[in-house]
């Protein structure tokens, strides 16, 4: 099955509006084995919507079109597909009457403009937007011995996710089954992209030849491996092989699917009872905020110091001045105190410190830019990991923090 994505948009197009459909969508319809095989983002223009539409009418089963279904100027998805298809637009009285009592119930006049959203396709099957004002349209289309559906929702994702599970969902599992699919993502940590694949590539190429699909995906510190097959026998594939990975990258995956670091810490630190406090520098407290974004973190994480200043190192984790004279704020015997420091204030089980050079400016030939000490302290005693990274102020920030998760990671799972 040939499943395409069109989202309509200007905006999305000048930067000015992240494009999130692409993936949530993409997440959603492969989960149910409708695999997205193309994308394309386009102005909110009738040449372009209509070219785009036409397309993937040529090849398409299922095209689903994002946006362009308000009452306002620019919002020409409805009528120019409707132009494609050569379907006249019928108002609606149902929809006049939600219409209605939609801003009727807001105490609110509603605008003329808006009765255009009640203007449906001839043939056309409404989607019910109970979060706004513009409904969605499903279309079944003749196209030879086949028959493609074309699926209209609207642009704002609170009205398209629960319009699309709720109601396009249940229609595409009736009228348009899809193959099985099934795909587990492997999270790791601490290997590189090519180092991670000379250690499975070889031995996954017997599930390869029976239908396996192998993916990587790298970001700062961190690798995805994809794992998916389609058909009768793709669960039984993707379990082989996720068997026969798992022994071969021992102690790098720390989740499956959509867990992270931080969430993966923070579940195995309550489950222990065990406690975590943070000393950062040069990181400005970037770590505290990703640790504290997971639900729970109240029950692990005591404190995050941000220590910028010498006088904080000194003052809040008891960094002795002789030693910043000595050796620097950036310093292996700097960050060691850190952690010692954090973790002796707070009584915590692990303390992380983290202490470097973020730039663009502040090197020198000892220390260049992008130098960064990273420390975990617990009971039996203290780690510190030199590290350099050549990045820009704010990618210098994720990676860093990034490898003080692996590094905090690595030594609960030691202990």
């Amino acid at each position: 099955m040939i499943v395409e994505l069109i989202n309509t948009g200007s905006e999305l197009l000048l930067g000015r509006t992240l494009n999130t459909h692409q993936q949530w969508l993409g997440r959603q319809l492969a989960d149910r084995g409708y695999v997205v095989s193309r994308q394309v983002t386009v102005a909110d223009e009738g040449r372009a919507i209509q070219q785009a539409v036409r397309e993937s009418l040529g090849r398409a089963d299922l095209i689903l079109v994002t946006g362009g279904l308000g009452p306002t100027s620019d919002d020409l998805t409805r009528e120019l597909i409707a132009e494609v298809l050569g379907k006249p637009l019928r108002e609606d009285p149902a929809i006049v009457a939600e219409l209605r009592r939609y801003f009727a119930a807001r105490n609110r006049p509603m605008p003329a403009r808006n009765l255009v959203q009640a203007q449906v396709p001839e043939g056309a099957r409404v989607l019910a937007n109970r979060n706004g004002t513009a409904p969605g349209l499903a279309m079944k289309v003749a196209a030879g011995e086949r028959a493609q559906w074309l699926i209209l929702l609207p642009g704002p994702p609170r009205e398209l996710q629960p319009m699309f599970l709720e109601q396009v969902v249940p229609l595409l599992e009736r009228e348009l089954p899809a193959e099985g699919f099934v795909c587990h993502t492997l999270r790791t940590s601490g290997l590189g992209e090519s180092a991670l694949a000379e250690l499975i590539d070889a031995p996954l190429q017997p599930l390869i030849a029976e239908g396996l699909e192998l993916g990587y995906c790298a970001r700062p510190g961190l690798v995805d491996v994809r794992l998916a097959a389609r058909g009768g026998a793709a669960a039984g594939i993707v379990a082989r092989a996720e068997a026969l990975v798992l022994p071969l990258l021992a102690g790098h995956v720390y989740a499956d699917d959509e867990v992270d670091l931080e969430t993966t810490l923070i579940r195995e630190l309550t489950e222990r009872g065990q406690t975590l406090a943070l000393a950062e520098s040069c990181t400005g407290g970037l770590l505290a905020h990703r640790l504290t974004n997971v639900p729970g973190a109240s029950a692990v994480l005591l404190a995050g110091l941000v220590t910028y200043a010498n006088a904080a190192k000194e003052r809040f984790a008891g960094v002795p001045a002789e030693l910043l004279a000595a050796h620097g704020a950036v310093s292996e015997p700097v960050a060691r105190a850190l952690a010692e420091g954090a973790r002796r204030a707070t009584g915590a089980d692990y303390a992380v410190a983290i202490t470097g050079i973020a730039g663009p400016g502040g090197g020198t030939p000892d220390k260049p830019v992008g130098t960064v000490f990273l420390a975990v302290s617990d009971a039996a005693g203290t780690d510190v990991i030199p590290q350099r990274h050549q990045f820009d102020r704010v990618t210098f920030k994720e990676v860093t923090t990034q490898q003080a998760l692996n590094l905090l990671w690595r030594r609960v799972r030691a202990g």
